[in-house]
């Protein structure tokens, strides 16, 4: 290219989106996507695998010389969870910056990613955030999408041997390393961050993050990281890095065996649905996604803000599907245990989990319209919430916290026994004394109803240093998240169900019903009305807060950052009226 034309370029693209991709496959699908990037006036970085033969990366290069926006990097061999991958994203992004510095962000995407949304409107959504870099990145006792044990000990093991190509010799190194208890150390400064691959970062950041007079050091000590393309941009932006979204603006998700999920030609209205800019990983005979996204008249230009929570729900329900089954079907995959059927306590009782937290007076509310006795938290740290604050029950139970806590199992028994004929109900969560989840978890005659992440709502209106906020809520967020696993297991005989807080209140008065019916309300026309609902004003912002500080709060769904009044009114939610008929 000469100079004229280069400085041509910097002017036409001046405050626009570098795209870095990084192609390993399907050749001919990379070529129609990096056109369409270029088509809508983003220079496009292209890096190719190494692995691909010589002639046929000359054919590729060759089919788009076409244009000047298009130009490709130095090689390197890319191979899973190495530092392959790191080192073809910085080559790339360093040729970015010097052939385009008139760029405003950097996309990193792959040759499987397919832009959703026309290019236009990826480039004004960024352009109204100048400073701000997207990038998925927390702590690592923050995540919750680790598969294969190796957390902390990815940044403190060193990984010299290829995980797929010797499975043998990277098992028994890193047995070695913990038997030896041999630790590398981390570099001064670095607070190692994990999150998803796929970022979008300021060229002002990016410029830090390879300029980083320590880069050597840092380049050095990732090189033996295990997957550091989840690792090492996500750390070094928490040094450069002035407003960071910890999120990705790529729509990518996995399976429970951290296995990437393949999009095809039926999930055209699905990727619709999630308002993303870009998807992957796309299947490349996926004739019809390519057609609609790429060749179709440019789509209208929405200005919406991304929101893969849309279909999160359809995700978690496949692998619900996948590893749990349904009832009454039977394969060899799934064949249920065969455990013996005993009730525990001697009539059925309801646990309700978050429910006091995004209702008002729930407590009150659920008495009044099911009869029932409806405690406070009978396994609070200090206390026990006996209905009515009665400092002494039916058979001369006592709410003395360390009485109740050296047995809590003989302790819910003796009420449920002592109480019989009378429904009892109580809320739980994760700040209460956890010993007694397994064992309602087995008991038949517990329902148990949960909204999880709710205890953050209480979180969001408290005062106080942020960084402290954090710290609770990290800790209540993992001992949910523990609870769960619990609740989930095969082995639970308790009839439990668990909404995400984000998808209770889209439509909370159906689950609300059918709690009820179990309760023994019948028929939705003696439901006259539901408690009133907090106050969710400014709690998608909260939750972005802590995203931004490191961690990663996932328990209670994806809220959206900026305040939706179809689902979180400004105004206080009024009480609902079902009239009878």
């Amino acid at each position: 290219m000469k100079r004229g034309q280069v400085s041509s370029l910097e002017a036409e693209n001046s405050g626009t989106v570098g795209i870095v991709m990084l192609v390993h496959t399907a050749l001919d699908r990379a070529k129609q996507v990096a056109r369409h990037w270029a088509a809508g006036g983003c220079p496009v970085v292209i890096h190719v695998d190494r692995k691909v033969p010589q002639s046929e990366f000359n054919r590729f290069r060759s089919a788009l010389s076409e244009t000047d926006l298009i130009s490709f990097s130095r090689r390197h061999r890319c191979e899973w969870g190495t530092w392959g991958i790191v080192a073809a994203a910085l080559s790339a992004s360093e040729q970015m910056l010097r052939q385009h510095p008139g760029v405003r962000h950097v996309y990193l995407a792959s040759g499987s990613c397919l832009p959703l949304r026309p290019v236009q409107d990826l480039v004004d959504y960024l352009a109204a955030r100048p400073d701000t870099d997207f990038i998925e990145s927390a702590t690592t006792a923050d995540v919750p999408w680790i598969v294969g044990g190796l957390d902390v000990e990815r940044f403190t093991l060193r990984f010299p041997f290829s995980w797929k190509r010797h499975r043998y010799l990277f098992d028994r190194y890193v047995d070695l390393q913990r038997k030896l208890r041999i630790k590398r150390r981390i570099p001064t400064g670095l607070v190692p961050h994990m999150g998803s691959q796929w970022w979008c970062l300021t060229a002002k950041t990016l410029s830090a993050i390879l300029a980083d007079p320590d880069r050597p050091i840092y380049d050095h000590y990732f090189r033996k990281v295990w997957i550091p393309d989840e690792s090492y941009f996500q750390t070094l932006a928490r040094l450069h890095s002035a407003k960071i979204e910890s999120r990705s603006l790529t729509l990518s998700k996995f399976d429970f065996e951290g296995k990437p999920h393949i999009f095809y030609d039926d999930h055209l209205q699905l990727l619709r649905r999630s308002d993303c800019f870009v998807a992957r990983k796309i299947w490349p005979r996926a004739d019809r996604l390519y057609d609609t996204f790429l060749d179709s008249p440019r789509g209208v230009i929405t200005g919406v803000e991304p929101n893969p929570g849309k279909i999160d729900r359809v995700f978690s329900k496949a692998v619900e599907r996948r590893t749990r089954g349904r009832a009454g079907l039977y394969m060899q995959s799934r064949y249920p245990h065969q455990w013996a059927v005993k009730d525990v306590t001697a009539n059925p009782y309801s646990v309700f989990q978050g429910f006091s937290e995004l209702f008002q007076g729930f407590d009150i509310w659920l008495a009044k319209t099911t009869g029932a006795r409806v405690h406070g938290h009978l396994f609070a740290p200090d206390s026990v919430e006996f209905a009515g604050d009665e400092p002494i029950v039916n058979g001369a139970l006592s709410a003395n916290a360390k009485w109740r806590d050296y047995n809590p199992e003989r302790f819910l028994t003796n009420l449920v026994w002592n109480t019989r004929g009378e429904r009892q109900c109580f809320q739980f969560g994760p700040q209460d004394r956890q010993k007694i989840v397994p064992f309602i978890a087995l008991d038949p005659n517990a329902q148990i109803s949960v909204i999880s992440g709710a205890w953050a709502i209480p979180l969001s209106r408290a005062k106080g240093s942020f960084s402290e906020l954090r710290r609770i809520a990290a800790h209540l967020q993992r001992t949910e998240a523990a609870q769960l696993r619990i609740l989930q297991k095969h082995q639970t005989k308790a009839r439990v169900r668990i909404w995400t807080m984000a998808e209770f209140i889209e439509a909370p008065m159906e689950p609300l019903r059918n709690i009820l019916e179990e309760l023994g309300v019948q028929g939705p026309r003696h439901l006259n009305e539901v408690p009133k609902m907090a106050d969710l004003e400014g709690f998608g912002l909260f939750l972005q807060n802590l995203k931004n500080q490191g961690m990663h709060p996932y328990l209670m769904g994806d809220f959206p950052v900026e305040h939706e009044p179809s689902v979180v009114p400004k105004s206080p939610r009024k009480t609902y009226l079902v009239r009878k008929t």
